[in-house]
C-alpha cells in the first residue's frame, strides 16, 4: 500500500494505536533459535506528524530525542522505532532511515531526493534472554519492521504480546511484551491511541492479591482465589530463580493522536503519559530504567480554541491508555523458557484461558 494513500476516517476500530486514522505499526524479530529479541517501527502518513519526548528514566537509551525539542529544527517526523538490544540495538533505525531516504522522505537538506529522515528511537534491555547475548536488532531488522508497517493497510490490527520489541520483553519477572489501547474522545471527537512496551524490573501485578495493577483503574475488580495466588507466587519465585540476575529494564510508548497539537502540546501530552506507567508498574523511573514515551499527532482534528484547557481530554486519556495498554500487554504475553531464562506469563502462573 502506498504511503501516499489517505487514511480511513476514524471508526470504532480495533481498540490499537492504529485506530489514529495515518498511524501503522510494524514488527520484527531476530532470527535464531536463541534470538529472543526485535523490533517495532510506528510508521507516519507521507508529510510525517509532530512529534515529542519525554525521558524519565535514569539510564535511556535513545536517538534523535533531543530533534524533537520544540526550541529547535526538526517540525515532523515519519516513524519512530522501539527496539529490544539495548544500545546495540538501536542501530535498527538506521534500516528504517534507509527506507525512508529510498522514499524521498526526511527533512530537504538540497535538491530533489536530497532529504534526511529523522528518525527517534529508543530501546529497551533484552540481551541474553534467548540465549545468544549477540542476537540483536541491527539495520535489516529495522527495514523489516518498517517494511511490515508499510504493508499493513491503514487501521489494521496491532499484534501484541511477544512480538516486534516486546519479543524478548520481561516484567517483573512474568514475560512481557506489546500492548495496545485506543479511545474516541466524546466531547471532541479526538482519537487517541496508546502502543506499550512492557520490560520493567518492577512489578505489574499486585504482590498481595495478584491482580495487574493497571485494572485497578477500571473499578472493582475479583483477586485470583488466595491459594491460586500463593501458587503462582511460588512458581514465579522459581522461575526468577532459575532465570540468575534480576533482569535489565525500560518500558517504552508510543502515544498517538489526530488532534491539530502544537510541539509543546505534543511534549506536554507525552510527559503526562508516563503517569500511566505509574499507576501500572511498580516501581518506575528509577536509575536503570530507560523509561521513554514518544508523542504523535497527525493534526486532523482542531482543538476549541475558545477552551484554553481543551487539551486536558486529551492528557488524560493519553495516560488512561497507556495504562490499559501495560495490562494487555500483559495478559497477551505467553511464556518463554527456555536457554536464556524461564519467564512465565500471568496466563501461565494464573491458569487463565
Amino acid at each position: 500500500m502506498s504511503d501516499r494513500t489517505p487514511p480511513a476516517p476514524a471508526g470504532q476500530g480495533n481498540d490499537a494505536l492504529t485506530d489514529v486514522a495515518g498511524l501503522r505499526v510494524g514488527h520484527a524479530r531476530v532470527p535464531g533459535e536463541r534470538a529472543l529479541s526485535g523490533t517495532t517501527v510506528v510508521l507516519a502518513p507521507h508529510g510525517g506528524v509532530v512529534a515529542a519526548v519525554d525521558v524519565r528514566g535514569g539510564g535511556p537509551g535513545t536517538r534523535e530525542t533531543d530533534a524533537l525539542d520544540p526550541r529547535n529544527l526538526v517540525q515532523r517526523v515519519d516513524a519512530v522505532v522501539l527496539t529490544g538490544g539495548s544500545a546495540y540495538g538501536l542501530d535498527s533505525a538506521r534500516g528504517v532511515m534507509d527506507w525512508l531516504e529510498e522514499r524521498g522522505r526526511g527533512v530537504s537538506v538540497g535538491g530533489p531526493g536530497q532529504v534526511v529522515p529523522v528518525v527517534p528511537a529508543a530501546c529497551l534491555f533484552d540481551l541474553g534472554r534467548g540465549g545468544d547475548w549477540r542476537a540483536r536488532p541491527d539495520a535489516a531488522t529495522g527495514r523489516a519492521a518498517v517494511e511490515d508497517a508499510a504493508r499493513s493497510p491503514f487501521g489494521a490490527p496491532v499484534a501484541t504480546g511477544g512480538t516486534g520489541a516486546g519479543t524478548g520483553a520481561v516484567v517483573g519477572g512474568l514475560k512481557g511484551g506489546v500492548g495496545t489501547a485506543s479511545v474516541r474522545l466524546a466531547e471532541s471527537g479526538v482519537t487517541v491511541g496508546a502502543l506499550v512496551v512492557v520490560n520493567a524490573v518492577g512489578n505489574a501485578v499486585d504482590p498481595l492479591t495478584g491482580v495487574v495493577y493497571g485494572r485497578y483503574l477500571d473499578g472493582p475488580v475479583s483477586p485470583p482465589p488466595p491459594e491460586a495466588h500463593a501458587e503462582a507466587v511460588r512458581r514465579l519465585t522459581e522461575a526468577r530463580a532459575t532465570s540468575g540476575p534480576t533482569p535489565l529494564n525500560t518500558t517504552l510508548a508510543v502515544v498517538g493522536t489526530d488532534a491539530d497539537l502544537t510541539r509543546a502540546q505534543a511534549q506536554k501530552l507525552a510527559g503526562t503519559a508516563h503517569d500511566g506507567i505509574a499507576r501500572s508498574l511498580r516501581p518506575v523511573h528509577l536509575l536503570n530504567d530507560g523509561d521513554t514515551v514518544f508523542t504523535l499527532a497527525t493534526g486532523v482534528v482542531p482543538l476549541d480554541p475558545e477552551q484554553p484547557l481543551a487539551l486536558n481530554e486529551v492528557l488524560a486519556a493519553g495516560a488512561d491508555l497507556v495504562s490499559r495498554a501495560i495490562v494487555r500487554a500483559v495478559l497477551a504475553a505467553e511464556g518463554v523458557n527456555g536457554p536464556g531464562g524461564w519467564f512465565p506469563s500471568y496466563r501461565e502462573l494464573y491458569d487463565i484461558n
